[in-house]
């Protein structure tokens, strides 16, 4: 008879245990991951409004330099450099978030399992 069964038709308290502590730890690794994944949403939608912050003003700064005379702008470099900040800020919460996603999730699950099935299989040869 396999060691597993024997195990659990004669001492099933172990086998429970372990389950809930893989149940423990699933829980742990999904609570992990659920707020990686809502911090790079967050990210994500701070970078789509601060790209729409800079094309709004990219496109003031378009109208203003058609309207105004060259001769009349002080400061025609401000019209271009305006809408730079919103754009920085959007490329570093895109990378930032791109970072957060790219972070491995459930790793300390799957080592578990892995570890697990290796000692089932030196307990099921002989």
């Amino acid at each position: 008879m396999h060691p597993l069964l024997t195990l659990l038709a004669f001492k099933p308290q172990p086998l429970l245990d372990h389950a809930q502590a893989y149940t423990a730890l699933f829980s742990e690794e999904f609570r992990l991951a659920r707020a990686q994944w809502r911090r790079a949403i967050i990210l994500q939608a701070v970078a789509v409004s601060f790209l729409g912050v800079a094309i709004a003003l990219a496109g003031v700064a378009l109208m203003l330099w058609a309207v105004v005379p060259v001769a009349q702008v002080h400061t025609p470099w401000l019209l271009f450099a305006t809408p730079l900040g919103p754009l920085v800020a959007a490329i570093a919460c895109q990378m930032a978030a791109r970072k957060q996603v790219q972070n491995a999730v459930f790793i300390n699950l799957s080592q578990q399992m892995c570890a697990d099935m290796a000692l089932l299989r030196a307990v099921t040869t002989p």
